[in-house]
């Protein structure tokens, strides 16, 4: 089973007092002491970001670990990425993270890390970076569309109700064919891919929701059912 859970927003580096997300992501390994491995590619391994990782998942039941590119722990990027149960991608600038990864043959790595079961998160560009194309700032202010991996169909928009130029901009692309039809989602709602299908949208927050967004004539945009998890805990 390969599985995907994209979040729009939240999580420990955005609501470190609502563990919901993180929660939700650690339970889906099936395993009682999962292990999982945080990339901040793409915030250019910023010591903080690092930091504010362990300082949550080392007090649950996990084994956390991260993997830095300007300080890799290993030549073996492969066994150390393959032997995780977790792969949790930080937020920040998508085009390095996607150079990056392509330099150091982590695009190949993670797509068979994918295909043998290993979940894979994330949260911004560690959502955008799974699909086809994204909504992405890494060019400066402007949002515009990005070319990513295509494990996932279709485009995303991460930070759909928290920034506010990002629905608008995603409408326009959208409307002019610069980027497919897709998923926008709100800060603190996680898309959760099972193989290449949404098999179930959850939120940490009780008013977060995501939308399908496509053009007919003129962009639709459809809200899709949100599972509040609060209600579970």
């Amino acid at each position: 089973m390969k599985q995907v859970i994209a979040l729009g927003g939240g999580g420990f580096s955005m609501e470190p007092e609502n563990p919901l997300l993180d929660l939700y992501v650690l339970n889906q390994s099936n395993k009682i002491t999962p292990k999982i491995c945080f990339i901040p590619t793409a915030s250019g391994d910023s010591e903080n970001y690092i930091s504010r990782f362990y300082n949550f998942f080392e007090k649950q039941n996990c084994k956390p670990s991260h993997l830095s590119l300007f300080k890799p722990p290993t030549r073996d990027l492969e066994s150390f990425l393959l032997e995780q149960d977790i792969i949790y991608v930080g937020g920040g600038n998508t085009k390095n993270l996607l150079i990056l990864w392509k330099e150091w043959g982590l695009d190949a790595i993670l797509k068979k890390a994918w295909e043998q079961g290993i979940v894979l998160a994330g949260i911004s560009a560690g959502s955008i970076c799974w699909f086809e194309e994204g909504v992405s700032d890494s060019f400066g202010h402007e949002l515009e569309p990005l070319k990513c991996l295509g494990f996932l169909k279709g485009s995303n928009c991460p930070h759909y109700d928290g920034e506010e130029n990002r629905r608008p901009a995603y409408h326009e692309l959208v409307a002019k064919g610069k980027v497919k039809s897709g998923f926008a989602t709100d800060d603190g709602v996680a898309l959760h891919y099972i193989d290449q299908e949404v098999s179930k949208v959850v939120s940490s927050r009780p008013n977060s929701k995501a939308y399908k967004v496509y053009f007919d004539k003129t962009v639709k945009e459809v809200e899709i059912e949100t599972n509040f998890l609060g209600n579970s805990f």
